[in-house]
């Protein structure tokens, strides 16, 4: 049984080593509960945080897909997925 297994064949299926994973994982989970916040906020309070959250998503996507080294298979339809 390889015990190392579980912690690098997710990091190595995206290009990464567990330790750039573990950087790049806590970035963006602390990012996205920040963002969150801002959001929640900006539900009570409109006019605070107006465009914090849709930032957050356009710089998290750039980063997550955009710029990823190595290419994730697409998915298309499915029957398990709505039409």
């Amino acid at each position: 049984m390889n015990l190392i297994r579980p912690f690098t064949e997710h990091p190595a299926s995206v290009g990464e080593t567990y330790g750039e994973h573990l950087i790049r994982a806590v970035y963006f989970g602390t990012r996205m509960v920040f963002a969150g916040v801002a959001c929640l906020v900006h539900g009570v309070l409109p006019f605070f945080f107006v465009r914090t959250g849709s930032r957050a998503i356009a710089e998290l996507n750039d980063r997550m897909v955009v710029n990823r080294r190595v290419g994730l298979p697409v998915v298309t339809a499915d029957k398990r997925l709505p039409q």
